[in-house]
């Protein structure tokens, strides 16, 4: 599984962290990082927050 994020939509506010907090983080500047390859574990998470990007900026692959 890869998540990706278009960081060109992306506005950081931060529904995904909620979701998927091992996938997502805001960083010290409240900017979104994300982990590319989780887990596959993690994949409902990772669905979940892709679901509740009010941009819908996340895609999940594979």
């Amino acid at each position: 599984m890869k998540v990706v994020v278009d960081m060109n939509k992306c506005k950081d506010h931060g529904q995904c962290v909620f979701a998927a907090p091992d996938i997502f983080q805001l960083d010290a500047q409240a900017h979104l990082t994300y982990v590319s390859d989780p887990d596959e574990s993690l994949r409902a998470d990772a669905e979940d927050a892709a679901d509740v990007c009010p941009l819908q900026a996340i895609r999940i692959e594979g």
